[in-house]
């Protein structure tokens, strides 16, 4: 089941967190035309590198498929690591 919100914490210079709310489906109309561009150019990059357009494919879903509950957490500052 893919998410249809996204939470991202952003941790602000003074050490407070900015806790922001993607929603996923404007996301993914906004960069749709970006998203072919990519599937083209993996399409390229699996075709010099003589790799399975579909094993790619798979793995890609494999990986997509273990994001939901997955936690994102940006420190930024002087002290983040």
């Amino acid at each position: 089941m893919i998410p249809q919100l996204v939470t991202v914490r952003y941790r602000r210079l003074d050490g407070s967190w900015l806790r922001l709310y993607v929603p996923v489906l404007p996301v993914l109309l906004l960069l749709s035309p970006l998203l072919v561009l990519a599937v083209l150019a993996g399409l390229v990059a699996c075709h010099l590198t003589r790799i399975s357009p579909v094993g790619a494919l798979r793995g890609t879903g494999r990986l997509l498929w273990a994001l939901p509950g997955t936690r994102i957490d940006i420190d930024d500052g002087p002290t983040a690591m």
